[in-house]
């Protein structure tokens, strides 16, 4: 018969629990890790890493790193390529018209606001990820859209002047009508665009021009208050049935305190965005009436056509919205 002689060091390791096995998750965003959405990221993964004790890691590739644009980042997500993205509301439109709703045109004036949207509409977003084998796990609101453009947005001559990036289908129906030219651009592609003069105006905000130096090319930004629309960060549902409850709970927790970070971080972030953009030599203005009057005729022909695509649940929390706003 053979002897087996265990020493010390083999006798403790055996007698030791099994470690859990880290899990690593990547994080797609198009946008810069300077943007709102961009530390959106940081914040969650971080705050993930330190609840779970780095069993969870989460590891952000912002700036279109991963190759892939926003409308195509959901779709990465469903098929196991990725198991996180943070993806721009607007860009998603092609799955559902509800994706468009917190870049409706005139209908968010104030950070406030467009938090009592989203909590209106939180269920239908739910759903919409939940339907695509994701699980909706924060979001993140950018600050108001306005104008960017290489000479002063003075009038209706310059507002028809313009060839503008938008970011959505609605901002390209709006635009279209009173533009020369209006077409949905990838952020990650602006600046080839403006390099080759295709295009001489963007609807951004601040926030997203600043990490992309729109100012290299436009020198002006009109404050419009077009939108405040969100990015959602989402997880497949793949990847999160994996954990056990308790950490699914730690992950959820983690979520809600990262949309309450971003919600809280555009106190002071319009300022310091412009501030930026003014030492940049950008000058910042309010257009005169007659090209605010006409977008908001433009934009009432597109809210129109919007409320008969996304349909009646959509409609709700539109008027859901609407009453909490003003009571």
């Amino acid at each position: 018969m053979k002897k087996y002689l265990f020493g010390p060091a083999l006798l403790l390791a055996l007698a030791m629990p099994a470690k859990a096995q880290s899990v690593t998750w990547q994080l797609i965003n198009e946008y810069p890790a300077t943007a709102l959405t961009g530390e959106a990221d940081r914040f969650f993964a971080d705050t993930v890493k330190d609840r779970t004790n780095g069993r969870v890691l989460i590891e952000p590739v912002p700036d279109a790193k991963s190759g892939l644009r926003t409308k195509d980042q959901l779709k990465a997500v469903s098929e196991g390529r990725y198991a996180m993205a943070n993806s721009f509301a607007g860009a998603l439109a092609d799955e559902s018209a509800i994706f468009l709703l917190s870049s409706l045109p005139f209908l968010t004036p104030t950070p406030e606001h467009a938090r009592a949207l989203y909590e209106a509409a939180a269920p239908l977003y739910e759903r919409l990820f939940a339907e695509r084998g994701q699980k909706l796990l924060y979001v993140s609101p950018w600050p108001p859209s306005g104008v960017w453009s290489s000479e002063p947005l003075s009038g209706r001559a310059a507002l028809a002047a313009l060839k503008i990036r938008t970011y959505d289908k609605t901002g390209t129906e709006v635009f279209g009508q009173v533009a020369a030219a209006a077409n949905v651009v990838s952020f990650a592609d602006l600046n080839a665009r403006l390099e080759s003069g295709d295009i001489n105006a963007v609807l951004s905000s601040g926030d997203g021009g600043a990490g992309r130096q729109l100012w290299k090319y436009l020198k002006y930004f009109s404050e419009i208050t077009y939108a405040i629309p969100l990015s959602f960060g989402s997880v497949s549902l793949a990847e999160w049935n994996k954990l056990d409850e308790a950490t699914r709970r730690t992950i959820e927790q983690a979520g809600r305190e990262t949309t309450d970070r971003q919600w809280q971080a555009m106190n002071g972030r319009v300022e310091k965005n412009y501030a930026i953009m003014r030492e940049n030599g950008v000058t910042i203005t309010r257009p005169p009436l007659e090209v605010t009057a006409a977008l908001a005729a433009a934009a009432s022909k597109s809210l129109i056509e919007w409320h008969t695509k996304a349909g009646p649940e959509a409609a709700r929390a539109v008027q859901d919205y609407q009453a909490r706003s003003l009571k």
